[in-house]
């Protein structure tokens, strides 16, 4: 099997609640890997993860880009 690239990956965490949140931003959090407040995900820093963090910013922070 092919390997992939060793890339650059970026952490995120949930400092928000999805309660009270339209139904698009509950599951862009869960395709984020993320369900619970303090949670953290990191993921492969991509345009499509950076627009997912754009479009729910104010419930997520980014803690670490390596």
């Amino acid at each position: 099997m092919a390997e992939k690239k060793k890339g650059k990956t970026i952490t995120v965490e949930q400092i928000g609640s999805p309660i009270r949140r339209p139904k698009e931003q509950r599951a862009t959090l869960v395709g984020l890997g993320l369900n619970k407040m303090h949670r953290r995900s990191t993921l492969e820093d991509t345009p499509s993860v950076r627009g997912m963090v754009a479009t729910v910013q104010h419930l997520v922070r980014i803690v670490d880009e390596a």
